[in-house]
């Protein structure tokens, strides 16, 4: 049975806040154990997206604050994104999108082409086996997409394929309602530029501050956090 696109969204965004909260070493693990089935050139590119998070997105960084307040700079993931890639896009290049929005935090849908190498409820069904809880990974139909995209929880959009279909994503997640949602774009398939540079991750994520004052009543109090993204 197929599910209508509000169920799609509760499904993710319940399960948004538990993945993003697992952590990044949880989550490497998780992205480590499922590369195992993949092929060489796809292993590697899981191992590349997790090694530069965890130089880019992974770290706290603390600033300077009052006296008795401790500020945190941190990124978090930034909600659900679609993973959308064309019948001859690579496989190396999913791969590098699932990894990097998956490592950071997000929950994601995938949307492939009937005649892709793989089946995306078989991805769905590999990283579920390899620890991700349920709604992490959705997949959808290709007569859902449009909708989808369209649904303003939606955080983002990857995709890798033609520069005609990249703006026609472009177009309509501009014309949509409420926040505007990031499209990653690559549509260089073969050197993966994109996919491929070391800051690949920062596009997944939004930056955060939280605010502690050890002042406080009871002492270590959270008074407030603040992000540049609207959490789901």
């Amino acid at each position: 049975m197929i599910m209508t696109i509000q169920t799609l969204v509760n499904k993710s965004s319940a399960a948004w806040e538990g993945w993003n909260n697992l952590g990044y070493e949880v989550r490497t693990r998780i992205l480590r154990h499922w590369s195992e089935q993949l092929t060489t050139e796809s292993h590697a590119m899981v191992e590349f997206q997790c090694r530069h998070a965890k130089e880019h997105v992974a770290p706290t960084l603390l600033m300077p604050g009052p006296t008795g307040e401790t500020n945190e700079l941190y990124c978090a993931g930034r909600g659900s994104f679609i993973i959308i890639a064309d019948s001859d896009t690579s496989m190396v290049a999913l791969v590098g999108q699932l990894s990097a929005a998956l490592v950071t935090g997000n929950t994601v849908y995938v949307c492939l082409p009937a005649d892709y190498p793989v089946k995306a409820k078989d991805l769905v069904a590999q990283l579920e086996q390899s620890g991700c809880a349920g709604g992490v990974i959705t997949a959808i139909d290709n007569d859902q997409l449009a909708d989808l995209v369209s649904h303003p929880s939606v955080a983002g959009v990857a995709y890798a394929g033609k520069l005609s279909t990249t703006q026609a994503l472009s177009r309509q997640l501009a014309a949509r309602d409420g926040l505007l949602a990031q499209l990653i774009s690559e549509t260089d398939t073969d050197k993966l530029p994109v996919i491929g540079s070391p800051t690949y991750s920062l596009r997944f994520v939004t930056e955060r501050t939280r605010t502690i004052n050890i002042t406080a009543v009871g002492g270590n109090a959270t008074l407030l956090e603040l992000g540049s993204g609207e959490e789901h």
